[in-house]
């Protein structure tokens, strides 16, 4: 089913749009530009590739992750520069659901923080390949369903309505699922918005319309 935006804004400007309520932290990092590292490739301590995010394989979390390291087969999560794939500015994320030491594990980012009073949507710019298993998007402990609304060139936009939990502090994550298979999904450009997202009809739906349509026009006329 096809999305549509309501409203001609650029997604560069759907980031935080208020001032979080005294006592409640906005999320931080959303783009991944806040990284903190050096060279080109290594093993980083998250907090300097992702802060504010945590980083866990499985339900292990780790003090360690990538920095432009890619896994054959086993559970990563690497931080990517603009020479080594990222999707837009310096940086992204890239998560290999695989191989953990007890079989297949997820690999996953979370953070918790407020979700802007007023906020209609969530977006993101992810990149998967055909075949891989879905991406999760979790807001606390619950799956939320997502839709394209959008591609560039190395990327999907996709859109999440998180309306019903508008204003309050809550647990966001982003997890590659694993079945025993790499699972690559590389993630970027997180954003909050005030500006809903609503299906078109389908085509289906369209021609039964259309029909009715057609078949009243014709009674109409036969009068």
């Amino acid at each position: 089913m096809n999305i549509r935006i309501l409203c001609a804004i650029s997604v560069s400007t759907l980031a935080a749009f208020s001032l979080p309520t005294f006592g409640q932290s906005a999320f931080q990092d959303l783009n991944f530009e806040a990284a903190n590292v050096t060279g080109n490739g290594g093993f980083v301590a998250p907090s300097s590739a992702l802060p504010g995010w945590t980083v866990f394989y499985g339900n292990a979390q780790q003090t360690q992750m990538g920095y432009n390291l890619l896994s054959l087969g086993t559970v990563n999560a690497t931080l990517l520069n603009a020479a080594n794939g990222a999707i837009s500015g310096n940086y992204s994320v890239l998560l290999q659901g695989g191989q953990g030491n007890g079989g297949p594990a997820s690999a996953s980012i979370s953070q918790t923080g407020l979700i802007p009073s007023g906020t209609q949507t969530l977006f993101f710019k992810a990149a998967g390949e055909a075949g891989f298993e879905p991406f999760d998007v979790l807001i606390g402990n619950q799956n939320v369903t997502y839709n394209a609304v959008g591609d560039g060139a190395n990327y999907i936009l996709y859109a999440a309505n998180v309306s019903a939990w508008a204003g309050q502090t809550e647990l966001l994550t982003f997890l590659a699922p694993s079945s025993g298979e790499l699972n690559n999904w590389n993630l970027d450009d997180i954003s909050f918005s005030p500006i809903a997202v609503v299906p078109e009809p389908s085509p289906l739906i369209l021609t039964g319309i259309g029909g009715l349509i057609f078949k009243l026009t014709r009674r109409f006329w036969k009068r």
